[in-house]
Formats: C-alpha cells, structure tokens, sequence
C-alpha cells in the first residue's frame, strides 16, 4: 500500500458506472484523489487547466470507449496533441467485447490495457499496486 495519494481520471458517460467505480475506489483502502469527467471532451479540458496551472496530471486514467461528445478514441488523439510528458498510465474501460477495440488499444503507446466492465475491486488494486513499480 502506498502512502501518498493517487490521482484518478475517471473518462465515463455512465453516473452508474462511475459511482461503481468511486465504491470500489473506496473499498481499496488507497488514498485516491477521484476526477469523474462525463465525456472525452471535459476530460481534455480538466487536463489542459490542470498543464496550464502546472498542476501534477492523474498517474491513472480509465477511459471508457463509447460516450458522447469525443469517444474515448478521439480523448486520445486530442490527448498526444497536450504534449503531456508526465507519466500517465491509461486503460481503456468497456463494456466492449470486440477484438478489434481490444487490438486498437494495443496500437496506442499510451494505453497500457483493456479492462472489461465491469471493473473489479481486485484489478483496481492490482492497477494501484503497478503505480508503485
């Protein structure tokens, strides 16, 4: 267990999942700073003032595929144009069960894996624990 806190972007259209995710969050017995932002658009947005005020970026991001506004693709091709060199680890969280998503996330250098919704108190901790390495 780590004792400083773990900023946590949270990329997701579902109030459900979200408020899933922020009691399993709970659960972990980590100290995480959780950001929700509903769609990719407000994720970019909540990034690009936090790069500005140089503020210290989330160390982990979870960007579900399919919302309205910028999918979680589109998040990512507006998130390399940031230029962000802060290490941010990234996995796309979907209820998605198609290879070819699985394998697109494969093509991007910034995400690090698929998870598959839904999202289980023992893969957040194993996420948490690879922060630490």
């Amino acid at each position: 267990m780590m004792d400083s806190k773990i900023d946590l972007l949270v990329i997701d259209d579902d109030d459900i999942n979200i408020f899933i995710i922020k009691k399993i969050v709970e659960k972990t017995g980590y100290n995480i700073n959780m950001v929700a932002k509903t769609n990719g658009q407000l994720a970019i947005e909540y990034l690009s003032s936090l790069s500005e005020n140089g503020e210290r970026f989330p160390q982990l991001v979870l960007i579900d595929i399919n919302m309205p506004v910028l999918n979680g693709w589109e998040f990512l091709e507006a998130y390399d144009t940031l230029g962000v060199q802060d290490r941010v680890d990234m996995y796309m969280l979907s209820s998605s069960v198609y290879e070819n998503d699985i394998e697109k996330a494969k093509t991007y250098a910034t995400v690090k894996g698929f998870i598959s919704k839904p999202l289980s108190i023992n893969k957040l901790i194993e996420l948490f624990d690879s922060l630490s390495q």
